[in-house]
């Protein structure tokens, strides 16, 4: 499994925007459709997509 890294201020503003705690997740994939995030707490990984 690939590491996170800390979301940017863009990423932490799009994250709050669609209801997530920005402390709980890091960054695994960043593309232009989709931002592929990582649970600190739980090691699960979501897609967060962009319209």
């Amino acid at each position: 499994m690939k590491h996170g890294k800390k979301p940017t201020r863009e990423q932490r503003i799009f994250l709050i925007s669609k209801g997530y705690e920005v402390k709980c997740y890091l960054v695994v994939k960043n593309t232009s459709d989709e931002l592929v995030i990582l649970n600190k707490e739980t090691g699960q990984t979501e897609i967060v997509r962009r319209f």
